[in-house]
Formats: structure tokens, C-alpha cells, sequence
């Protein structure tokens, strides 16, 4: 569309442009698109601006904006001259608008931050989001001038990632770069995204002050028992009860409102009634305090009164630069020596440990403390969001990321609000930190998702959770069996595991359970005998321990009736800690569950730390902890591959036709034509065989003439195109009379006068790619052989979208059928490359456009000549949720937690 078409009413701007943004000290600021009202706050903003920064925007001292200059700066067409502002409540902390040079593909772009606000990267967030902006609106190019002495800006510049020339005259640098997205600006985006959203959790587990808003003298009020589990750990900052009727609280000063508190407040815990929770918002927004931790009951999970309230609430907050963690919540613990934070509704701070929890569950954070510590599980930090109405658990992965306190990370969830960037995040992490998460409400598919979910097999979900290297358990058992392994051994080089112990019949089933995992057994269990002492028990250890054929040890033990198991289980412990082999053990010991003191090796606090030896009420639960760790070490073995986009995509045209396509149908989902299909997948270099919709055997002739022969004659109706024993396909066809009779043929059994006339693609075997929405992971790319026999088995592999080359490769070649495609019995190998790179144009397809609500490519012919794509169908619609691209921006607060 030419620029000169669009006359947008400059109060009428792209809603999608809003946005909150986290800063790079972890607050936030909200950005839009600027309108004429805004012309007084203009004025107010440029009235707090010193000299230097108003010099270095307008190249002089211009201390009043002109009324003429005011109304070009307020008033825009949000096309060709776009400005946004960022608000701080009320009040513009920053500006930053482009105006398109000479109707052309370039625009000159420029910003300014209030001096308060410089250093909080709202120059290099202002860029991000006007280059969106301008791409949508067809540019290609920014320019800018600056002065060289305004370091700040050139280095906004320099640092964003894109290739930058520069020019200097008379001291103003003339800059000039392409805003189309580089792996350069990308990673750079990332990089600021991961250590934005860390700096916020590292201020919401690391404050200096906590206010307690609602702070009660009534025991049985939870602003009592906050207050006093605050005060029980030993808070290493300032406390402050907040209560109007009494100066003191558990013998601290308190205070009628937070306002009123003289010291800066850090962390705001709210535990007053759900109906006083805005009022108190008022007074925090007030006081600037950076995080709200919300106890409190009643909003979203009380019903469409409660979410409106929810929603309003964390607007606010964010609006005026604060996060909240809540409603609903359990609270926060920090263990650290340094903090020792306990702001949640749980009666003890855990044992200082690696490990940070994060639960969305309020209910169950009681007990899942309570679980961690009778096991022996030290903790870092833990989180219970609650609702999630902002701070979620993508906010926890990525401080933990970075946090040197955290070696592994644990996740209850029963939602993602962004499952694509839960999937990057956890990718990036578990390279480096285990994950292990128990994901709830598995089967539950959001309305919006019905209508192109599919379900999804077990198998397939294992190997999605995998895919991103994320330990997937199905319960909170599970879920801390696997972590004190993880938690106190080193991870295994392999799968091959040896098993000792004193009875054959524990043995047995620790072999048998490892043969069902898929790991090997060095040789059979070593059963030393009841009758043996602690020393030759501890020897047959140190013998297994010392086979080079071994990557793991099970030890299995049933007490004697003559000795104390206690003497077998220190010489097991003493034997491990000499030898020092960085092999990971699991016992079966004593009955314990967890880490029975005579097996643990005691931080200097006293706690269970590296080395312990984790204990297991029976063998297959030792073995089945086991294995999920193998199975994480051979992932973090395996390649990791590369973010592959294949040469001759377009994606921009793409973004065109699906764009048109949607406005036609105003926005509702639909089921692209044929032609559309073939327009769309062009744009991706994928091509479908040639094909014709005729409507007589003359035509049917002449298509047949013009495509070539052989052809292949289909009905239009896929129901009978999927039925060959009611002719619904006549294949092969080389004469005209063969095709004029296929046509009438087909005529009489489906009832239509249109079919399909398509060249004859090389005989191959039947594949299909497709796509589609899930709950958990986001987009999918699967991949099978067609068939009943495929369907009916479920024989379908799943990737979640974005592909490396590794998970394409390793997509083909998971199906239980995919032999086939190998030269299985001896026939010519189909060429698995064509097929690799059909599946990774269908990846970038589904990245670019998240209106392709599902897609399927059926069937798909591999021979060794090639892939060949005989049929496909779209359907687009609506994307469910903002996908994770982009300008950087917090999750929108309506969207699904």
C-alpha cells in the first residue's frame, strides 16, 4: 500500500502498539503510540529536560516548544510520521518518533529520555518498537543525526545490532542501517530481555525493606502470620507492619499506610481483603515501591468480577513502574545467608540449599515445602505466583539463568501464558541447569485453541518437553525423586548402570525396571549376601564404582537382623566420598525416603549438599529417578544444532497475502482456497505439484494436456479422496480416453462435476507435515507416513516450533515407521534431505505467520528423486497469543497465564 493512501485518524493507532516494557533495572513504563492530547504532557516532559539533553535532541538550546512545532510532534498518521511516548503513571519519561523521507523506504528516526530516566535502556527499547512499527508500515531503512558528542545515543546505535555506516560532518554523525531483524539485533534483544526480567525477580527476592500492608494482632488474620514469618527467619532488611489502629504490631512500629513509612519500601506484601487491595495499591504507587507481593484472595479465580479487578490492578502497577507477584500468591522465600527471606504464608524458612522452586499453585506451596524438607532438599529461592496476573514463571527462569545461587530448577505449572518463550527459555537453561517440571491440566485445550488443537500422544509429549530439555514428571513425587539426584550427584557419562546389594530379589527389580528404561546393565545385579558385613558390602561398591563399563551405581539394601543397617550405610558413604568418581548413585536404604542422615554429606549450615547419597522407599522409584537423569545427560551430550532458515524465503509477501486474506474474512478463521494455499507455501519455496480444478471431461482433457502426461484425476471431496476403494483416485493416467473416462467415473461416484487434474508426481512414499496449536507447547510440526495404519496408531512426531536442523533431522526419523524412508528390506532410500528442508520451510512459515492456525501437507511423495508435495490445506485465523517476536514487552495482562 503507498504511503500516500493512508489516512489514519491520529487517534486511531494499531492497538497491537501498545505496550508494557521492563526496564533495564527491572521497572516498568508504558509505551504507545502518541496522540494530540498529549501535546500538555509534551510540554511538561520537555519543560524537566537540562540543557545538555535538550541541545543534544534539537542540535541547539531550544528552551519552548513552538505551538506549530507542538501540533506536529502530538498530531501523526501512526504510518508514515509514528512518535511513541513512555508513561511512568502520568508523566512521559521519553519519546521517540520516525518521519518517512520523501515518500521512500527510509525514515529518520530520533528519541529523547527524561534525564531521570537516562541509563534505564529506554533508548534501545524506543528503537526496537519504532522499527516494528515502521517495517509494518513499509520501510526499510533508518536514518539518523546525531551529534558526536552524544555518546549515549551513538552508542543506543552501535549496541542495537545492526549494521551501522557512519559519516561525520562539522561534528553531527549522518548513521544509516537496515531495520530488517539480524541474528545480530535478535540476540541482542535477547541478551537485554534475559537481563531485564532477571533484574526484576533479583528485586523482588533481594529486597532491603518489606512492608507488611495489612500487618494484624489477630493470629488468626493472614497479615499476622506474614508478619510473623517475616520476623521468625530473621529478615536481613527492615520490616515494616502496615496498620491504621495500632502503633505497633508483634512489637514493631507500625504505621497507618504505607505513605507514611519514612524509608524507601522495596517490597510491598498485601494481605488485606480483596475489595481493600485498590486502595492500597493507591498509597503504594505512591510511596514508588518496586514489587507487590499479593496474598490476598478474590479476584481472578473468584469470578469476572475478580478478573476485572485483577486486570485493573496490575495495569496500574505496571503503568507506574511496578511488578506484581499475585494475587492469590503463597509468597517468596529467599534463603540466602545475606537476605533470609521468608515472605510467604508458610511457617519456616527452608534449609539453605541450590535449587529454586517455582509453583503457580498457592494451595499446594505449603506442602511442597513441607515435602522438601523432609527429604533432605535444600531450596534457593521459591516462588508461588498465584494467579500470575504478572510476574509468571518465564520471569523465574530467566533469573536463574544468571542467579550463582541456583544449580537446578524445579516447576509445578498448569498453564503457560507464552509457551513459545517458556519453550526458548527452558532450551537456553536446561544447557546449563537441569529443569524438572510437573505440568498439570495436560488435556485441558483453551476455547480459542479448539478449534485447531489436536491431541497430542504421550510419547510425543515426553519428546516435546525433551526437545527443549525440560525433565517432564507427571507428579510432585516424581518431581523430588528426580530432583535429589540431580540435587546431590553428578550427572552420568551414560546409561550403563551396575546394581549391588544384599538380596537378589531387590536386584531383580532394579534390573528389570532399567530394562524398561532403556538403560544398559553392565553385567547381572551383584548380590553380596545377607550374611556380609559392612566392609565386604562396601567393597563390591568400590569394585562397581572402579569398572570403566560404569556410568551409574544402584545400590539396593535390606537391613540385617544381626548388624545395624546404620554401619552399612555410613561404609557406603565413606566408600563414595574416597573414591570420588563424579558417578551418580541411588540407594534403596534403610526405608528412607529422602537423605538418611548416615548417607548425607552436611553443608557448613548442616544440610544435605553434593555428594549425599539420595534414598528410595523401593527400587523402582530409585531406578525411575535414574533414568529421567540419563536421559537429561544425553541430551546436554547431544548437538544442539543451529536456527536454520532456508535460502528463498519471503516472508514479507507472506506477511501480505496472509494479511489480505484475514481482512477478507474479517479477522475469523477460514480454510484457505486452493490457490491461496499454492500463494501462500510459494512464498516458503515450497512447491505443490501442478494441478487444475476442471468441471467437464473437455476440460479435464485439456488440463491433462497442458500439465503433461502422466496425470493423477482426484475428487475435490476429501472424504473420497481418502477412500481408493470408492475410486476416488484414478492414478497413472497417459491417454486422453484414460482421463475422459477417470472424469466421468468420479462425476458419477461423488456427485461433483469439479476435479482435481495433477501432473504425476515421482512414485514415492506417503508423508505428512503438518501443524498445529497446543496448550502446552505452542505451535507443532509433525511429521509421519500417511496412511490408516499411521493414524490409527498414532505414529506422528511433534517439534515445537522454532527448529534447529538437529530437531528436523531427528524429527524423521522418530516415527516407528520411518524405516521405511531408510531402505528398509533392501529398497533405495528416500531422500531424507528433501524432506528435511520441506520441514524447515514449514517451521519458518509457522514462525513468520501465527495466523496459520494448522496447515497440512498430504501426502507428500519421498523417493531418492526428491520430496514432492501432491496436496495441502491451510486454515488461518487469529493467532491465540502475541508469539514470542517482536519488540520486547512484558506479556499482555488479558492474556492467558
Amino acid at each position: 500500500m503507498a504511503s500516500e493512501d493512508i489516512k489514519r485518524d491520529p487517534y486511531d493507532y494499531p492497538r497491537e502498539w501498545e505496550a508494557d516494557v521492563l526496564l533495564s533495572d527491572g521497572g516498568t513504563v508504558h509505551l504507545r503510540p502518541v496522540i494530540p492530547s498529549d501535546a500538555d504532557g509534551l510540554v511538561a516532559f520537555h519543560g524537566r529536560l537540562s540543557e545538555r539533553t535538550r541541545y543534544f535532541r534539537y542540535f541547539g538550546a531550544y528552551p519552548r516548544i513552538p505551538q506549530r512545532d507542538l501540533e506536529r510532534f502530538s498530531v501523526v498518521d501512526h504510518h508514515d510520521r509514528v512518535a511513541f511516548v513512555a508513561l511512568l503513571g502520568d508523566d512521559i519519561v521519553a519519546v521517540g518518533r520516525y518521519e518517512r523521507l520523501e515518500h521512500g523506504p527510509s525514515a529518520e528516526v530520533a528519541f529523547v529520555v527524561d534525564d531521570a530516566h537516562q541509563g534505564r535502556g529506554l533508548g534501545s527499547i524506543l528503537l526496537e518498537h519504532l522499527a516494528a512499527a515502521a517495517s509494518e508500515s513499509g520501510l526499510r531503512r533508518f536514518v539518523a543525526e546525531v551529534l558526536a558528542e552524544n555518546a549515549a545515543m551513538v552508542r543506543v546505535f552501535r549496541d542495537a545490532g545492526y549494521q551501522v555506516s557512519r559519516e561525520i560532518e562539522e561534528g553531527v554523525l549522518h548513521l544509516e542501517f537496515d531495520i530488517d531483524p539480524t541474528e545480530e539485533s535478535l540476540a541482542v534483544a535477547r541478551s537485554r530481555e534475559q537481563a531485564a526480567e532477571a533484574r526484576s525477580v533479583h528485586n523482588l527476592l533481594h529486597p532491603k525493606s518489606v512492608a507488611v500492608i495489612g500487618a494484624s494482632t489477630d493470629p488468626t488474620k493472614i497479615g499476622y502470620v506474614a508478619l510473623t514469618n517475616l520476623l521468625s527467619a530473621d529478615f536481613a532488611g527492615t520490616v515494616y507492619p502496615v496498620n491504621p489502629e495500632h502503633k505497633s504490631v508483634r512489637g514493631v512500629r507500625a504505621y497507618p499506610s504505607v505513605v507514611d513509612i519514612p524509608d524507601a519500601v522495596d517490597l510491598a506484601l498485601v494481605a488485606v481483603p480483596a475489595e481493600a487491595v485498590e486502595s492500597v495499591l493507591d498509597g503504594a504507587l505512591a510511596k514508588g515501591v518496586k514489587t507487590l507481593l499479593i496474598v490476598s484472595a478474590g479476584f481472578a479465580e473468584a469470578g469476572p468480577h475478580g478478573l476485572h479487578a485483577e486486570l485493573r490492578l496490575v495495569g496500574e502497577a505496571r503503568a507506574h513502574g511496578m511488578r506484581v507477584v499475585g494475587p492469590n500468591a503463597l509468597g517468596v522465600l529467599n534463603t540466602d545467608a545475606s537476605v533470609r527471606l521468608n515472605a510467604t504464608l508458610a511457617p519456616r524458612l527452608p534449609a539453605r540449599g541450590r535449587t529454586g522452586f517455582f509453583c503457580q499453585s498457592g494451595a499446594l506451596g505449603t506442602a511442597i515445602l513441607a515435602d522438601a524438607e523432609a527429604r533432605g532438599l535444600g531450596l534457593s529461592t521459591f516462588v508461588s505466583a498465584g494467579n500470575r496476573a504478572d510476574v509468571s514463571g518465564n520471569d523465574l527462569l530467566q533469573y536463574w539463568e544468571t542467579d550463582p545461587a541456583t544449580d537446578l530448577v524445579l516447576l509445578y505449572l498448569e498453564s503457560f501464558g507464552n509457551p513459545r518463550k517458556f519453550a526458548r527459555l527452558a532450551r537456553r537453561l536446561a544447557r546449563t541447569k537441569p529443569v524438572v517440571a510437573v505440568k498439570s491440566g495436560r488435556h485441558a485445550v483453551r476455547p480459542q485453541l479448539a478449534a485447531t488443537s489436536a491431541e497430542v500422544d504421550e510419547s510425543s509429549v515426553q519428546a516435546l518437553f525433551e526437545q527443549a530439555g525440560v525433565v517432564r514428571v507427571d507428579t510432585l513425587a516424581q518431581l523430588f525423586d528426580t530432583a535429589l539426584v540431580f540435587a546431590h550427584q553428578p550427572l552420568p557419562a551414560g546409561p550403563r548402570i551396575a546394581i549391588v546389594g544384599n538380596s537378589s530379589a531387590i536386584g531383580l527389580l532394579a534390573a528389570d525396571t532399567a530394562r524398561a528404561h532403556g538403560l544398559r546393565l553392565t553385567a547381572d545385579p551383584v548380590d553380596v549376601g545377607p550374611q556380609a558385613s559392612p566392609e565386604e558390602f562396601a567393597a563390591a561398591v568400590r569394585e562397581a564404582l572402579n569398572s570403566p563399563e560404569t556410568d551409574a551405581l544402584v545400590v539396593v539394601f535390606v537391613p540385617p537382623l544381626a548388624i545395624p543397617g546404620a554401619a552399612y550405610a555410613r561404609a557406603l558413604r565413606e566408600a563414595v566420598v574416597e573414591m570420588d568418581k563424579n558417578k551418580p548413585i541411588v540407594s534403596t536404604f534403610l526405608a528412607v525416603e529422602g537423605v538418611p542422615d548416615e548417607l548425607a554429606v552436611l553443608s557448613e549450615d548442616g544440610v544435605p549438599t553434593r555428594g549425599s547419597v539420595p534414598s528410595y522407599p523401593s527400587p523402582e522409584r530409585a531406578v525411575n529417578a535414574l533414568a529421567r537423569v540419563v536421559r537429561y545427560a544425553a541430551w546436554r551430550q547431544r548437538p544442539q544444532g543451529n536456527l536454520v532458515r532456508p535460502a528463498g524465503l519471503h516472508a514479507e509477501q507472506a506477511q501480505v497475502i496472509v494479511g489480505e486474506l484475514l481482512a477478507a474474512e474479517d479477522g475469523k478463521t477460514t480454510l484457505l482456497s486452493d490457490d491461496d494455499v499454492v500463494r501462500l507455501l510459494g512464498c516458503y519455496g515450497i512447491d505443490v505439484v501442478p494441478f487444475r480444478v476442471v468441471t467437464s471431461a473437455d476440460e479435464a482433457v485439456k488440463a491433462a494436456e497442458d500439465l503433461g502426461f502422466p496425470v493423477t484425476l482426484k475428487a475435490v471431496d476429501e472424504r473420497l479422496r481418502g477412500r481408493p476403494d470408492l475410486a476416488g483416485v484414478r492414478l497413472d493416467l497417459s491417454s486422453v480416453d484414460g482421463v475422459r473416462r477417470a472424469y466421468l467415473d468420479l462425476r458419477e461416484i461423488s456427485g461433483d462435476d469439479e476435479v482435481y487434474v495433477q501432473r504425476m508426481a515421482p512414485k514415492g512414499i506417503s508423508c505428512v507435515i503438518g501443524l498445529q496449536d497446543d496448550p502446552s507447547f505452542g505451535t507443532l510440526v509433525s511429521f509421519g507416513l500417511s496412511g490408516l495404519v499411521s493414524t490409527l496408531l498414532g505414529d506422528r512426531a511433534y517439534r515445537a516450533v522454532p527448529l534447529t536442523d538437529v530437531d528436523a533431522a531427528t524429527l524423521l526419523r522418530e516415527p516407528r515407521t520411518s524405516p521405511l524412508l531408510t531402505g528398509y528390506r533392501g529398497d533405495e532410500p528416500a531422500d531424507l534431505a528433501a524432506l528435511q528442508d520441506i520441514v524447515l520451510r514449514v517451521a519458518a512459515l509457522a514462525e513468520d505467520n501465527p495466523e496459520v492456525r494448522s496447515m497440512t501437507l498430504d501426502p507428500i511423495l519421498a523417493s531418492p528423486d526428491g520430496a514432492f508435495v501432491a496436496n495441502a490445506r491451510i486454515v488461518l485465523g487469529p493467532p491465540p497469543s502475541r508469539p514470542d517476536t517482536g519488540p520486547r514487552r512484558l506479556r499482555p495482562i488479558n492474556a492467558p497465564a
